[in-house]
């Protein structure tokens, strides 16, 4: 197999602010920012995996590692998509492929071996193919110290993980800091960059209302919407649930614009609607996906795009 690869780029525009007709009787406009109030957006990277295991970056091996797994080929290769991670290279199995920090793309080179390939067996290059969703191109192949032919995507060799069990388990991601999932171009899969507001089809639930971290955004039934705004969550209350913070109308997606607007809270702040009613994320949800916060207290629920409260008991 030919060693070769692609680099992509990718360029994002800056987003322009539109001005917004109040359906509520409050404010007109909006100012061009995701961030939420009272709390800080969610560490990039979406977190470290189980961390278990083999320590991948030094070789040496921990109490629970697990037995040692073998390097076997990887079949037609194919692209899944993660709730987390978004876009992300697996195996003819299902089976999530990872790169590896400490090793080189060009030329590519692998310095993961012995206790470390036990955790992190390598992909074999000899029956890769590439599926749909897959450039060719970007397939290539590397010599191991013991004369194995190992799969490379963009350049960089290819792993599975020992502690992943399931097809679509990413249990790698992140471990000691070098370890990542792949990307279909070879690049580390990170999730997309998303709008401000947007939407995402959430297996129980529906479609629901995401922020622009992919956090899912809830209703408080305390609070109203007419004659304008107003938030009942106050004090501590913002400490676990965080106001979502302004959103430009052009920065949402799926979202409805009818009632899409900003108002005032008594502290000074502002705070995004949907349908004229407050948002506001989940402290108690840690990645994206998550939806911790449906049902709280009977009174806290996930946003439809229209801004109704999904789930929560008809009035």
């Amino acid at each position: 197999m030919k060693t070769s690869w692609r680099s992509a780029s990718f360029v994002m525009g800056a987003v322009a602010v539109l001005a917004l007709t109040t359906a509520c009787g409050q404010e007109e406009g909006t100012q061009p920012t995701s961030q939420n109030v009272g709390a800080a957006a969610p560490a990039g990277g979406y977190g470290v995996g189980s961390g278990g295991g083999y320590d991948a970056g030094t070789g040496g091996t921990q109490q629970d590692a697990q037995p040692a797994a073998a390097a076997e080929g990887a079949g037609k290769l194919s692209v899944a998509t993660d709730a987390e991670l978004g876009q992300v290279l697996t195996d003819s199995a299902g089976r999530t492929l990872y790169r590896f920090d400490q090793d080189t793309a060009e030329p590519p080179k692998t310095n993961c071996d012995g206790d470390c390939a036990a955790a992190w067996p390598p992909v074999l290059a000899d029956d890769a193919s590439a599926g749909e969703g897959v450039d060719p191109a970007l397939l290539g192949e590397v010599t191991r110290s013991d004369g194995s032919k190992q799969l490379t995507v963009g350049g960089w060799p290819a792993y599975r993980y020992a502690k992943d069990v399931n097809p679509g388990d990413t249990n790698g991601q992140g471990v000691k800091g070098t370890w990542f999932a792949l990307a279909p171009d070879g690049k580390k899969a990170k999730l997309a960059d998303l709008p401000g507001l947007s939407t995402r089809e959430d297996p129980k639930l529906g479609e629901i209302v995401v922020d622009g971290n992919g956090m899912t955004v809830y209703r408080f039934m305390k609070d109203e919407a007419w004659p304008k705004p107003v938030s009942a969550c106050t004090g501590a209350c913002l400490g676990k649930w965080p106001a979502v913070a302004p959103v430009a109308a052009n920065d949402t997606k799926g979202v409805q614009k009818k009632g899409l607007m900003s108002f005032t809270r008594p502290d000074g702040t502002k705070q995004q609607t949907v349908n004229c009613w407050p948002i506001y994320t989940f402290s108690g949800d840690k990645a994206p996906g998550d939806t911790n916060g449906q049902g709280v207290g009977g009174t806290w629920y996930a946003v439809a795009p229209d801004g109704k409260p999904i789930g929560a008991p008809k009035e």
